[in-house]
């Protein structure tokens, strides 16, 4: 696929690492340029680290290594005035965007200390999140009158629930689900501008989500939702570039015939 997807512009939230590095990556390599954002700080409600500047900042060093450029930001999906900030400067600089991904994404697992807090913040940042960034890039998107894509990243957890008592799992569960409608709403929308809308549905990917002592602790927990929560296939964790893979196909021309799906990258997690 390399280079099919010369000349056109990306935006993506949580840039920082994980699918939203590999995002970055491997659509530079395709020809796309980025405007890439992050919070580049902690979350109060959350037991685990998020993206730092310097991570942002790695990934922009790693989509200028594939001979692209990167606009990048701070901004908390949950402040539409910042996130649309960040991607205004990415939109002078390129004169365009073709490719929505509405990346970020956050989950406590663990002991709950703050309830109702875990849970507005979990639903404020995946669901609220994903409206602000299509509002802010949607408009750019359609006055280019080219068509485009907008990837909504849910979870194999917006499929199929599996039981916690954990008030963050069970947002992130009604949240992801909660994507799906909001993607066939504009899936609808806007197909006769030949914008296609879609959501991916990974199981568990290596990223500072998954990756960390409150994860591991969890995972250690026999009676943990998380320690039920197993693939089909014998691949226990998926590396953030095997997502990046299916999306560089979803936003490329060879699917322009696809959209309103929502796309199990699960390694059979749902079939089980």
């Amino acid at each position: 696929m390399t280079g099919k997807l010369e000349g056109r512009v990306a935006f993506i939230t949580g840039a920082a690492r994980g699918q939203g590095r590999a995002h970055a990556v491997r659509l530079a390599r395709e020809g796309v340029d980025i405007i890439g954002v992050d919070i580049c700080a902690d979350i109060p409600s959350m037991n685990y680290p998020c993206g730092t500047w310097a991570e942002l900042a790695e990934t922009a060093d790693l989509v200028e290594k594939e001979g692209r450029r990167a606009i990048i930001g701070r901004a908390d999906v949950r402040d539409q005035t910042a996130l649309r900030a960040v991607f205004d400067e990415g939109y002078a600089a390129f004169g365009r965007v073709d490719i929505i991904l509405a990346n970020a994404g956050i989950l406590r697992v663990g002991d709950s200390v703050d309830p109702t807090r875990e849970w507005q913040d979990t639903i404020d940042i995946l669901l609220t999140g994903t409206f602000n960034t299509v509002q802010v890039a949607l408009p750019r998107l359609r006055e280019g009158g080219r068509g485009g894509s907008i990837v909504i990243t849910s979870s194999s957890a917006g499929l199929k629930g599996t039981a916690s008592e954990e008030p963050s799992a069970q947002a992130y569960t009604a949240a992801k689900r909660g994507l799906v409608g909001y993607m066939q709403v504009l899936a609808n929308q806007y197909a006769a501008e030949m914008i296609r809308v879609n959501t991916i549905h990974p199981t568990g990917v290596v990223s500072g989500m998954t990756m960390n002592a409150a994860m591991q602790a969890a995972m250690a927990k026999a009676d943990t939702n998380i320690s039920a929560m197993q693939n089909a296939l014998p691949i226990p964790i998926l590396q953030p570039e095997d997502i990046a893979g299916a999306v560089a196909y979803l936003v490329s021309d060879e699917a322009r015939f696809i959209t309103g799906t929502q796309w199990a990258l699960d390694a059979g997690f749902t079939v089980r």
